[in-house]
């Protein structure tokens, strides 16, 4: 009886084990949960009742000064309480906001005691609609997928709670970029990869496909960073992240790091698809060869990598179309675009990541091709 629950727990072990990660991830603290800044503050949510824009001063598209708004706080401490409000403009547009009569705004209230000494207006309010979003999301992919879509919302789940509880964190501390990111691919690609194929020798074929994958485009990122002389700093919000006392940070190791941890999704994406093709294969042909077998896996990968590196491009791509737009605007020299240390770096990205998906086909292939026919070779014996 205890051998027949064994095999019957066995199917449901790593959605089990991947439950009990959540639940760790969620509890687990990050250490800047208690901002100085924040101290002192509630934040909540408030309805514009009226606004006053006589110190707006409005430049064409740019707008400098402040707004200043009367809110209803719709939370928090002063849950209903009408009070003044103060909405800073910087003159851009990227980060300035206008408000209008009837919005929703997420605001900070600075008090003392029970005296509210100023509202600062944050930004409108999208929570409500992001959450609405993520469970439409979570509602489909459920209805179509069933079982399958479960396990996809919880890896998915756990790759974000992981970045933000686990990543990010040891990268404030000061820990090694590149060995943290790779510690943290390898956990990942262990979770996600169980919840897909169990414990089976197909975990093992696409696991090992993924990390030799991964450990290539990391080897190759470290290169090809030093060779085009590409500091860290070219991350969005980098330097900001210097200045607010961070200065110890390896910036360029951390972009290092990011080549293969953006890649490593389309890895294990290739990965598994070339490992199932090869189980289905050798179960309809058990008496394949190990060469053969090779060769099967080395094809479906050859059309997946088409696919696959032109995501990576666009992917990379689509968040510097207003950046192209400027150059093309300007005239500038394709010679000159190339060469400019911001889009070098995004070239490194692409191109490293897609000789992380060259590499993976025929790794994932030669492990699935020796794991899964000696699989059969051992059954037959």
């Amino acid at each position: 009886m205890k051998q027949r629950d064994k095999k019957k727990l066995l199917p449901h072990l790593p959605f089990l084990i991947c439950m009990v990660l959540l639940c760790v991830l969620i509890a687990l603290p990050t250490g800047y949960e208690d901002a100085v800044i924040y101290q002192g503050t509630d934040r909540c949510r408030a309805e514009v009742l009226a606004t006053d824009e006589s110190s707006v001063i409005s430049s064409g598209l740019i707008q400098s000064g402040e707004q200043n708004c009367v809110v209803k706080l719709l939370g928090g401490k002063f849950q209903g309480q009408e009070t003044e409000a103060y909405n800073l403009l910087s003159g851009s547009l990227e980060s300035d906001k206008i408000y209008a009569v009837g919005d929703i705004a997420q605001v900070v209230i600075s008090y003392q005691e029970d005296e509210i000494l100023s509202v600062n207006m944050i930004d409108h309010y999208r929570l409500d609609k992001e959450l609405l979003l993520m469970a439409v999301f979570s509602i489909v992919l459920i209805i179509f997928a069933k079982g399958i879509g479960l396990r996809s919302l919880l890896s998915f789940l756990i790759s974000v709670l992981s970045i933000w509880k686990i990543l990010i964190p040891f990268y404030l501390n000061g820990k090694n970029p590149i060995f943290v990111g790779l510690m943290l691919v390898t956990v990942l690609t262990i979770v996600i990869i169980s919840l897909v194929y169990g414990y089976d020798r197909r975990f093992l074929a696409a696991t090992a496909g993924v990390l030799l994958g991964v450990a290539t485009t990391c080897i190759l990122g470290i290169i090809f960073t030093d060779a085009f002389k590409i500091h860290g700093a070219v991350m969005s919000y980098s330097e900001s992240l210097l200045y607010a006392g961070f200065e110890h940070l390896n910036l360029t190791q951390i972009f290092m790091a990011s080549i293969f941890i953006g890649a490593s999704g389309a890895i294990m994406d290739i990965a598994v698809d070339i490992t199932s093709a090869v189980n289905e294969v050798v179960e309809k042909k058990p008496d394949i060869g190990i060469k053969e077998a090779v060769m099967s896996g080395i094809h479906v990968g050859r059309a997946a990598m088409g696919t696959m590196t032109t995501t990576l491009l666009l992917a990379y791509s689509g968040g510097y179309l207003a950046l192209l737009m400027v150059f093309m605007a300007q005239g500038t020299p394709v010679y000159n675009i190339l060469n400019y240390k911001y889009v070098s770096s995004e070239i490194l990205h692409t191109i490293v990541g897609s000789f992380g998906l060259v590499a993976v086909a025929p790794f994932t292939a030669l492990m699935s091709g020796i794991l899964l026919t000696h699989k059969n070779s051992l059954q037959r014996s």
